[in-house]
Order: structure tokens, then C-alpha cells, then sequence
């Protein structure tokens, strides 16, 4: 059985700073190996280097914004200005402009230190020249971790955009009512609804790994049974008026054979995701769907902290593909995500109905347990509730030290 641990092992972390640091570490060893081995040369290797590294994705920026000018000037940038917008998307940013036009700088100061520097001159156009051939053919293209941390930092993933629309368009919308349609709910099945803890009024959110998700709980697991469903919630949605929205209401059997009500349904996104997969035009396989998914529930999961309207109204399952072969994965992992609700949460209102007398008022009628005027004591009477948890809201005190009372 997944333990509720696991999830953070299966779930991506947004990427860090290690590359940077492991090549800030490598270009200071270098160049401190080139201070020791060539101390007069510094600078015009550092000048060199720094431009076959900065003109050759120059030349191929001019490519790129020969077909950006010719082809798509008015259809992508609006006919936009051509410095601020076309320019910078073509690879002329202002930093790479910057390093190039110090590194030449740094060369003509340097006054060509080098020896031969005819050879280095011809290597350096080379270089250039032939950078954006490699770059064309893809020799020199993005690598798919870089890919994926531009597109997962720039929030580009498909999966960013599904988690923000199932946000936006649902679960920002119906959340804030889920307690009010449990409470109609349950106000209309009192004879028979088992609702307890605060982990079954919240919306469970299924997120399968392979995103194949059923229609029908219960085809997954015969332990799921559906019971009914909340009163719908209408609401003006996009032009249509009255746009209805329902939730399903399931009774998860344990092992003892006990019924456990719930609200849970799976992640309609997945959906998209899943169909996506089995289209070839799609261009979108099995390996990317699950990163995806995994992205979606990481995103989606972001989203929620931060919303005061959805807060400790939902809990998100990911439920691992591993398990396919127990028939009842599916209850179990819902029992295992209420039960850990019911461990957590406690409720520490005060009891209602609850009344304090000052021992000192004078009122007209005593308290039960106390004396009375003639000096007879009246036993209390018996407890008309079940003993709850009362908790102090004065500030702990320090403990008294010893104290010296014996007479010299």
C-alpha cells in the first residue's frame, strides 16, 4: 500500500542552482589555471573566448530575424516596435549585446598580446560562421532539460494551463459552497447518512498517474458505491444562466465491511491529458503524459495553498499506477487520506450551551455544587453531555522557587 510519504518521492521539484554554481566553480578554476600558466595573456584569452561564445548567436539571431522581418512581422508582433519586441525575441537581448561589446573592449585594450594573432583572428570567424550552422541543423539545440525548465519557469507546460483552468473554472466556483451542499445534504438524509470527521465534507480530488480515469468509481472498485448526489449549485457562467454544477456523493466500504460517505471525483483534466496521448498529430507520449500529470498535481497543488476561497475545502490523492493489480487500491487509498484527516484535525471550540457562574455573585440561586446556606451539601447533578476538553487561555506561568520559612 502507498504510504502517504511516497507522494513526495514521485512528485518533481522546481529546478535549482547547481548548474550555475557548477560552471561559476569551473570557469574560476580555469581561470585561475590561466593566471598561473599565462599571466600577460589574461585578458586577451578571456576577450577572445568571450566572442567566438557571443558572435556566433549574434549571426544566427540575424537569420532568424531575416525570416522574423520577411514572414511575420505584422502577423506575430502586431507591427509592434521593431527594438523592443522583435529584436530581443531574435536573441538580441540587451546582456548579450552587453558581453559582446566588452569582451571587444577588453581586446582592444588588451593591445593583441597574442602571438600569431592572425591564426586566432581566422579561428574566431570560423567559429562564428559555423555556430549558426550547427544551431540550424539542431547540433546545438536546447536540450529537454533545458526545454523543460524554460517552459516549467515561464509556466508554458500544458499542464499549467489545465491546473489554472480547473481552478478558475471550477474549483474556485464550488468549493466555497461544498459545506453548505453537505449540510442540505445531510439535513435531507438523516436516517441513513454515516457522515463523521472533517476529512469526508471536503472534496477528494483524484489524480491518477496514467491519467485513464473511469466514469463510474465503482467499475474501479467494488468497495465504491454510489449513493447519491448534493443539491446542484447553479450559477451564471460565460452567458449561460443557471449553469449547474454537482457533486457525488460515494460510500467507501472498509475491511469491516463499515461505510464511510464521501465527496470525491476525479480530475476532468486528466481527460485532455489522456486523449492528448493517443493522438499521434499530438506529438505527446506516454513518458510526457505522466510528466505532466505529475506537473498538473504540483501546480494545481500551488494554486490551492494560496487561495483563501478553497482553503481546507479539498485534498488532492495521487494514486500510483504500481498498484493495479489490488482490485481495491482505489478504497483503500480514499480510507487511508480520511482517516489521516481524522487524526489530524481536532476541533477545540468551546462546547455550546456552555454557562460559568462566579463563585462570588450574588445571585438568587446557587450553583449545584455549592453549600448550601444551612451547611448541607447538594451532590451535583448527573453530566446531561459527554465530558469535553477545556483548554486554559492564560499565559503559563513560571514555577515558584523554594522558599525559607524555618525560624533561626
Amino acid at each position: 500500500m502507498q504510504s502517504l510519504r511516497d507522494q513526495d518521492t514521485l512528485i518533481p521539484r522546481p529546478r535549482g542552482n547547481l548548474p550555475k554554481a557548477c560552471a561559476a566553480t569551473l570557469a574560476a578554476v580555469t581561470m585561475g589555471g590561466v593566471v598561473v600558466l599565462f599571466p600577460n595573456r589574461l585578458f586577451g584569452l578571456v576577450a577572445k573566448a568571450i566572442l567566438m561564445l557571443t558572435l556566433g548567436p549574434l549571426l544566427h539571431g540575424l537569420c532568424l530575424l531575416a525570416e522574423e522581418m520577411l514572414h511575420h512581422y505584422n502577423t506575430r508582433y502586431r507591427g509592434r516596435a521593431f527594438l523592443s519586441h522583435m529584436l530581443p525575441a531574435c536573441g538580441f537581448g540587451g546582456k548579450t549585446l552587453l558581453v559582446a561589446g566588452l569582451a571587444g573592449l577588453l581586446l582592444y585594450l588588451a593591445g593583441h598580446p597574442l602571438p600569431h594573432k592572425d591564426q586566432y583572428w581566422h579561428l574566431l570567424i570560423l567559429v562564428s560562421v559555423l555556430y549558426p550552422l550547427f544551431k540550424s541543423l539542431g547540433v546545438l539545440g536546447p536540450s529537454e532539460v533545458e526545454v523543460s525548465d524554460i517552459c516549467e519557469g515561464r509556466k508554458m507546460n500544458v499542464a499549467h494551463g489545465l491546473a489554472w483552468s480547473f481552478y478558475l473554472g471550477y474549483l474556485r466556483l464550488v468549493l466555497p459552497h461544498l459545506e453548505d451542499s453537505i449540510a442540505a445534504f445531510r439535513a435531507t438524509h438523516q436516517s441513513s447518512s454515516t457522515w463523521r470527521g472533517r476529512g469526508s465534507r471536503k472534496l477528494l480530488v483524484l489524480i491518477p498517474l496514467n491519467a485513464n480515469i473511469s466514469h463510474k468509481l465503482e467499475d474501479e472498485d467494488d468497495n465504491i458505491r454510489f449513493y447519491d448526489n448534493l443539491p446542484n449549485n447553479e450559477i451564471d457562467r460565460a452567458g449561460v444562466r443557471g449553469r449547474v454544477y454537482k457533486h457525488s456523493v460515494y460510500r467507501v466500504l472498509d475491511e469491516n465491511g463499515k461505510a464511510h460517505e464521501c465527496v470525491v471525483e476525479y480530475a476532468t483534466p486528466l481527460l485532455t491529458l489522456y486523449s492528448m496521448s493517443q493522438e499521434s498529430s499530438a506529438g505527446f507520449g506516454e513518458p510526457e503524459r505522466r510528466q505532466q500529470v505529475l506537473l498538473f498535481y504540483r501546480t494545481l497543488q500551488d494554486i490551492l495553498e494560496h487561495s483563501l476561497e478553497c482553503r481546507n475545502r479539498y485534498k488532492l490523492i495521487l494514486l500510483d499506477d504500481k498498484h493495479e493489480d489490488d482490485p481495491h487500491f482505489l478504497s483503500k487509498a480514499i480510507l487511508r487520506h480520511l482517516q489521516q484527516q481524522e487524526k489530524e484535525e481536532f476541533c477545540l471550540t468551546p462546547p455550546p450551551h456552555q454557562e460559568m457562574v462566579h463563585p462570588l455573585s450574588n445571585s438568587s440561586s446557587a450553583p449545584p455544587s455549592a453549600p448550601s446556606m444551612d451547611g448541607d451539601w447538594h451532590h451535583p447533578e448527573p453530566m446531561s453531555r459527554e465530558p469535553t476538553l477545556m483548554f486554559s487561555l492564560e499565559k503559563p506561568q513560571p514555577l515558584k522557587g523554594p522558599v525559607e520559612n524555618s525560624d533561626y
